[in-house]
């Protein structure tokens, strides 16, 4: 039998902080390693196959820093490499979750007229998969998707509170509302776009609900590990916390606290070729 360990999670560089924050918030009792791969973002434009290469490399970097069960809290992650590295990849007793799931299979408890937006990178969207998986739990729901291009370098910048922030943020919610007036339900389907979410609910009608996926996977997460003995008790309960990039671990750390909420350290790290 492993050894217990810490959790992992995984993203392609901060955005994923923002799920962290509230897993740690519902669940401060286990350890942690968070691993952003920052010297390679972004992901959402790269291939299918980088995405799948990139993701199964830093996946296999926190198993061997002692990981059993590792989150993709990334949703182009979730969405190009996910199924594959479930299904060719994994080693005996180890295992991999995304954050698309929770999401989709909790959406219709938000919804009341069966029409749910989904903002998103353009690697999420052209993937499908957040319309494959809300089809799946729920066929009556339509899906509208819209791609936000220009949103995740507003916040990986710190341009957050700009012009070109309410520009680009404007726009994209009108394109997405456009598709249908039925739309009473929004997923941000991006983990980075929480930190948005002032500029977001300015420009989108009081009686349109905002799905940030933070709380919903942190939820899911628990439930997961209250179902799944045999994997929670892999897990190890210390509460500590670490963090590793594989950029500048100085520059990481001091962006990191507009994601996460709080100060941290984090350490470089190289991820190995698979």
């Amino acid at each position: 039998m492993d050894k217990q360990g810490p959790i992992g999670i995984f993203d392609s560089g901060y955005g994923g902080l923002t799920v962290f924050k509230e897993i740690y918030k519902k669940l401060p009792q286990y350890d942690y390693i968070y691993l952003g791969d920052n010297a390679r973002v972004p992901y959402g434009t790269r291939s299918f196959e980088t995405v799948y290469e990139f993701t199964k490399e830093c996946v296999f970097k926190l198993f061997d820093l002692g990981c059993n069960l590792v989150i993709l809290a990334c949703n182009t992650a979730s969405a190009k490499a996910l199924r594959s590295i479930q299904q060719n990849d994994l080693p005996a007793g180890k295992k991999v979750l995304g954050v698309i799931r929770p999401t989709t299979e909790s959406i219709h408890e938000y919804t009341n007229t069966k029409a749910v937006g989904v903002l998103a990178t353009k690697g999420t969207v052209l993937s499908e998969s957040y319309l494959i998986e809300i089809k799946k739990f729920n066929p009556e729901i339509q899906v509208y998707q819209q791609a936000c291009p220009f949103w995740v370098p507003l916040v990986e910048n710190n341009e957050i509170n700009s012009e070109g922030a309410h520009y680009f943020v404007q726009k994209d919610i009108n394109e997405l509302l456009g598709k249908s007036l039925d739309i009473d339900t929004i997923v941000l389907a991006c983990t980075h776009y929480p930190i948005l979410y002032p500029i977001i609910r300015k420009y989108t009608p009081d009686h349109i609900q905002i799905l940030a996926q933070g709380k919903l996977v942190a939820d899911s997460l628990e439930n997961y590990l209250q179902r799944h003995p045999e994997v929670e008790g892999k897990c190890s309960n210390g509460g500590n916390l670490e963090f590793y990039t594989t950029d500048d671990a100085t520059d990481f750390s001091q962006k990191a606290k507009i994601f996460f909420g709080k100060e941290l350290m984090a350490k470089h790290i190289k991820v190995d070729k698979k």
